[in-house]
């Protein structure tokens, strides 16, 4: 039996499979633990209660939201450490998150994605997975199947490049707390909820007393983008566009970067929530602003991952080549 698993840095999915069939799963919200063993010795006593015996596990694949050094990786958003050798499993295999969700890749049907830009793909072609959650990850894909060779790193670290006088202006909000700007400092829920507290601190917009009450209660992010979605608030609204349109300008970026007529895949759990703006067509028009290389962002397809289970399903894929 192998282990397998999607760890962020707000909740960790957890998976035991056989044969290629998850035998047992579930999820746990990070916060809840003090160490990943924690969450481990948990989740290996629910396997143990549901399946009428403890598990043998001969291998595990961990896709762990933070830079991997060997058998090691802290995590980059939680307090966090995991070492393979603590683990008492004879073969891990630990990857970056988004390695793994680019493993995850070639599980995914049609009903696991929605199309927001059709482009012209090119069978062979280099694929960008990039996705904004608790974090921004980005990895790039090449090949298929037992052939699929993932280069992941921290592009989500990159420098935030301002793409108008707006984004402009937050740069310049930002910059005297933050020092160097972040991509993910913009484009991550976060980054959501630095993008709002801009855009109503510097009197463009007026807070609602509901949004403000909202937001005083609970996480800002899903509560910015509920009251953009469901209430049309105007502040929040407009935090979300322009979040919209740093995330589609950073995706184009790093789609130019390896021409990825293979696809361009927004992962992570931000997208599938605000899936009725992107449909709008904010994200792609930032994706396509690229001057005189607009036509080659234009022919990269653009897709959203629905399926929450896509970073498990790499780390199912990258156990079983342990095997």
């Amino acid at each position: 039996m192998l282990l397998a698993g999607d760890i962020g840095g707000t909740k960790a999915l957890l998976a035991l499979a056989d044969a290629g069939a998850v035998r047992f799963e579930r999820r746990y919200r990070c916060g809840d633990f003090a160490a990943f063993g924690a969450l481990l010795e948990r989740f290996l006593a629910d396997a143990g209660r549901a399946l009428g015996g403890p598990p043998d596990i001969e291998c595990a694949g961990l896709g762990v939201a933070g830079p991997v050094q060997g058998a090691h990786v802290r995590l980059t958003n939680l307090p966090w450490e995991i070492d393979a050798a603590d683990l008492g499993i004879a073969r891990v295999h630990l990857l970056n998150d988004f390695e793994a969700n680019a493993h995850g890749l070639d599980a995914l049907g049609e009903d696991d994605l929605a199309t927001l830009q059709q482009g012209a793909p090119l069978e062979g072609a280099p694929r960008l997975l990039i996705g904004a959650g608790t974090g921004l990850g980005v990895a790039f894909v090449v090949g298929r199947s037992r052939s699929l060779r993932v280069i992941a790193g921290e592009g989500g670290h990159v420098a935030f490049a301002p793409a108008d006088d707006l984004q402009d202006a937050l740069w310049h909000h930002l910059h005297p707390a933050l020092g160097r700007v972040e991509l993910e400092h913009v484009v991550s829920g976060a980054g959501l909820a630095r993008i709002y507290a801009f855009l109503r601190d510097s009197g463009r917009y007026a807070e609602s007393s509901a949004t403000r009450a909202a937001l005083a209660a609970g996480d800002p992010a899903p509560v910015i983008a509920r009251a953009a979605l469901e209430s049309g608030d105007t502040l929040a609204l407009a935090a979300l566009d322009l979040f919209i349109a740093c995330y589609g300008a950073a995706a184009g970026d790093h789609a130019l970067a390896v021409l990825a007529r293979g696809g361009v895949y927004l992962a992570g759990g931000i997208a599938p929530k605000i899936l009725p703006r992107l449909r709008t067509g904010g994200l792609v028009a930032a994706f396509n602003a690229k001057g005189d290389f607009a036509d080659a962002a234009r022919a990269c397809p653009v897709q959203v991952v629905t399926n929450e289970r896509l970073g498990l399903l790499g780390a199912v894929a990258a156990a079983g080549r342990l095997t």
